[in-house]
């Protein structure tokens, strides 16, 4: 389950805004200082770990850069819920660890309201107000990914766990 302060944003924010150019071969952390200050220039100051992006369509738009979703992920992000990912963005996040769902329904999601998401169901809980939305779930498999914290860890646990099945 995630827990966090929602941080709203609108349709078609793209690789550029999540980890802008400019930073690219910076590391890591660095780059993430910069995440979404095209449009929001204390994002990455004021997020902490578990809070949730909330956003209209096409979120993740654009160049393949896997660095998009780990700023996101190094900033503590909980998960993502947008109307619809970029294909490539969406598998990027999931593999490293980042949760997303797709939550197609219309909202009343407000920045800073408190949110509780559970992964497994999509149920989304607007605490404040009681209010609740449903999400796609993650399917099973990229459920049991992400609870190994992304493809190379959870790669690592199946190897492990053959290794020992053969010895």
């Amino acid at each position: 389950m995630i827990r966090g302060r929602a941080f709203v944003y609108g349709d078609q924010i793209d690789t550029d805004v999540l980890a802008p150019g400019a930073y690219m071969k910076r590391p890591i952390a660095e780059l993430a200082q910069h995440c979404l200050a095209a449009i929001d220039p204390d994002f990455a100051v004021s997020v902490v770990r578990g809070d949730v992006i909330v956003a209209g369509y096409g979120f993740g738009i654009g160049s393949s850069r896997e660095q998009a979703a780990q700023a996101l992920v190094q900033l503590g992000v909980g998960c993502v819920l947008a109307k619809s990912f970029a294909r490539i963005f969406y598998r990027n996040a999931l593999n490293l660890g980042l949760p997303v769902l797709v939550l197609d329904s219309e909202h009343s999601i407000q920045r800073g309201e408190r949110l509780e998401v559970q992964l497994e169901t999509g149920r989304v809980k607007l605490i404040d107000k009681s209010i609740e939305l449903h999400a796609q779930p993650i399917p099973a498999f990229l459920q049991t990914l992400l609870a190994d914290g992304g493809l190379i860890p959870h790669l690592k646990k199946r190897f492990a766990s053959a290794q020992n099945y053969q010895r």
